[in-house]
């Protein structure tokens, strides 16, 4: 594995397992919180209950953190977690008027923490483009 593709793996692999471990058994009124965010980018999860929904998120997080730190998943696999993991976080950042500014496309104030999401969908699709390349 080039060095460059270990690091885009690793950074955000790493980020991601730490937040998913993080709500491993989190209250019901936490995950409830977080799952009414989410519909507004991912309305099917509203269908889940809120303790359903926080096992979700995190399990989720923990997959996608591993599989981008685990050497043997194929980078194009984990680009293609990552990148379906980020859809699901930009798709919250354009969905909720509040987080851009009249454009809709800019980041307000509030939106900047959800903005910096599409980087994590920018990493996932450079591993999926180059993780077939050859050395």
């Amino acid at each position: 594995m080039k060095l460059s593709t270990a690091l885009l793996r690793a950074v955000p692999g790493a980020f991601i397992l730490n937040s998913g471990i993080g709500k491993l058994g989190m209250d019901e009124e936490t995950a409830g919180g977080l799952q009414q965010m989410a519909v507004n980018g991912v309305p099917m999860v509203e269908k889940m209950s809120s303790e359903q929904f926080g096992k979700f998120l995190s399990y989720g997080e923990i997959a996608v953190g591993s599989a981008l730190l685990l050497p043997f998943v194929p980078t194009r696999i984990a680009g293609a977690a990552l990148t379906t993991f980020a859809a699901g976080l930009v798709a919250n950042y354009f969905s909720i008027d509040s987080m851009t500014e009249k454009d809709g496309i800019r980041p307000s104030q509030d939106g900047i923490p959800l903005a910096k999401d599409t980087w994590l969908a920018a990493i996932g699709l450079a591993l999926v483009i180059s993780g077939g390349s050859k050395k």
